[in-house]
């Protein structure tokens, strides 16, 4: 089958590899659509960051090069020894989540605590972007009978933003800050909508990413680099401050602006992955009681919820598909293409390994 495998920086293959074979517990899907996510952008440009190359992943075993892709959509062809629950048939997707299921962690739950996490499509374990993957079955979830494989294969991104709002303990009724309107951040507006957020804020650079996040929920636009944006969003909020913050830049800069939107005691959702340390002002965060937690991948529920939010049209998820390839042109029609000259005017790149969709 053909298969996008990443063997180093700037060098993603597509190439014939033999079928995956479902294991206990696995089934086999033919892949619908897979999503390009900003993480394999990142290993693409300037990586590796999380793929392993010289030493193999603790729980896959495996290491470059890796088969890429965790954001899909497909049909279940195979079922492995002991599944119960799926059939041949099946519309699936699943998440990303690869986790040893024996740990105090997954046992509560809570897998994306988990010791020895991996990702789907980034150390070993499945990759979809290839005409068949291999995936757990714990993982797996139905798509439901009016959502189209296009838009479930949406559910994994819009999942990160979804859980970011548990992670940050938001309530409805909340003034809140988004910061950054990429697809997570995106997904991220578009959750806190359809949550009942009083305001919601984007704090996006002037570009077409701005329409979409006004189309997303956005109540309020503000270009950091041509407002002071904490002034602003004090003068919106009386005088205070947002009670919470989602930052999803990447970039120390992002960090500290969101600290300086919220009031006393507020909190900043940290979604971005980064690849070095950032400097941040702590004793003004000891001063004014702010909280800055983390928000990684999401649990089964959020899956579940947004697939559900997603069917019935409470995320709407409208334009967040900008482009459709071929699993042939990922490199030249997806890569280059979010990282040239016209990468803000996307959201998402969908990928198939069946011509015949496009």
């Amino acid at each position: 089958m053909k298969a996008a495998l990443w063997y180093a920086k700037q060098d993603v293959r597509i190439e014939e590899i033999p079928e995956p074979k479902p294991g206990p517990g696995e089934v086999k899907i033919r892949v619908k659509w897979c999503g390009i996510c900003g993480s394999d952008l990142h290993e693409y440009e300037d990586g590796p960051f999380s793929i392993p190359v010289d030493t193999p992943h603790p729980l896959t075993g495996k290491k470059a090069p890796i088969v890429l892709g965790h954001e899909f959509s497909g049909d279940i062809v195979e079922v492995g020894e002991g599944v119960t629950g799926w059939n041949v048939g099946d519309r699936v997707t699943a998440e990303a989540t690869v986790a040893c299921l024996e740990c105090r962690y997954c046992k509560q739950g809570h897998y994306s605590y988990c010791d020895r996490l991996g990702i789907f499509g980034v150390h070993g374990s499945g990759g979809a972007m290839a005409e068949y993957v291999v995936a757990g079955a714990p993982f797996l979830h139905k798509i439901p009978g009016n959502l189209d494989y296009e838009k479930a294969s949406l559910v994994e991104p819009i999942a990160v933003g979804f859980h970011s709002l548990g992670a940050g303990n938001f309530r409805a009724g909340m003034t809140a800050v988004v910061l950054g309107a990429g697809p997570i951040g995106l997904g991220v507006i578009e959750s806190l909508r359809a949550a009942g957020a009083h305001k919601i804020i984007a704090v996006v650079r002037k570009s077409v990413r701005q329409e979409y996040a006004l189309r997303s929920g956005a109540d309020v636009l503000l270009d950091p680099y041509e407002v002071d944006a904490p002034a602003e969003i004090r003068k919106i909020t009386g005088g205070l401050g947002a009670d919470i913050c989602f930052e999803t830049f990447g970039v120390d800069f992002g960090v500290n602006l969101g600290l300086n939107c919220l009031h006393n005691g507020g909190t900043l959702v940290v979604i971005s992955l980064w690849n070095k340390p950032v400097s941040v002002d702590l004793m003004h965060t000891v001063l004014t009681e702010k909280y800055i937690v983390g928000s990684n991948l999401y649990s089964y529920n959020d899956f579940e919820t947004v697939l559900k939010m997603l069917e019935d049209g409470r995320i709407p998820a409208k334009g967040y598909i900008t482009k459709r390839i071929a699993l042939d042109d990922l490199v030249a029609e997806g890569f280059h293409t979010l990282s040239g000259p016209d990468k803000k005017k996307h959201v998402k790149i969908l990928v198939t390994p069946d011509r015949s969709l496009l």
